[in-house]
């Protein structure tokens, strides 16, 4: 069985915030790796704290930073920008309340993980931890889904130069960065 590395999941360079559509793309391949790891750590039999570690990081500090991003940057300019024919309000509102829901969902993995950490267990040990954390990747993994089939194609036809500068600058402030230096 392969044994996660605390290191698998690597930040977005900085600069790629200039194109800031790309960067929602990379961030959800970040994202699809996540649940990657998650879904290694849902089997695994052996315990290993800095892997659940790093899961409980991302959970806590990535996951929730990406759906601000999403939530206040894009979806509100998206919504401004498309067109009745996009109809891309229906997508927007599922996403939305995936959301909302994540919180909730992410709160309960956390948990599992947490009691995990707390026992010395690995999380494939105990039968609803790796069921909680299956239903969980697998949810994220639709939820990515229609971010990178729907939400972005229309994002890349409808906002402005203007709305990725936005874009772009939320991203650097949300993360405490200098704006990158725009691309054309």
């Amino acid at each position: 069985m392969m044994t996660l590395q605390v290191a698998d999941i690597e930040p977005l360079p900085r600069e790629l915030m200039a194109a800031p559509l790309d960067w929602f793309f990379a961030e959800h391949g970040r994202h699809r790796h996540f649940c990657k790891l998650v879904n290694e750590a849902a089997v695994a039999r052996r315990f290993d704290a800095a892997q659940i570690g790093r899961l409980l990081d991302f959970l806590a500090n990535d996951l929730p930073l990406h759906v601000a991003d999403e939530e206040e940057c894009l979806f509100p300019l998206l919504r401004r920008r498309a067109l009745p024919e996009d109809n891309i309000e229906e997508a927007l509102s599922l996403l939305c309340a995936d959301h909302k829901g994540d919180v909730d969902i992410a709160a309960l993995v956390r948990g599992r993980l947490e009691t995990c950490l707390d026992l010395g267990r690995a999380p494939g040990a105990d039968h609803g931890t790796r069921l909680a954390l299956l239903d969980f990747a697998s949810h994220e993994l639709h939820h990515l889904a229609l971010e990178n089939a729907v939400v972005l194609p229309i994002a890349r036809l409808r906002l402005t130069p203007a709305d990725l500068r936005t874009i772009s600058r939320r991203l650097a402030a949300r993360r405490g960065e200098s704006l990158p230096r725009l691309r054309a």
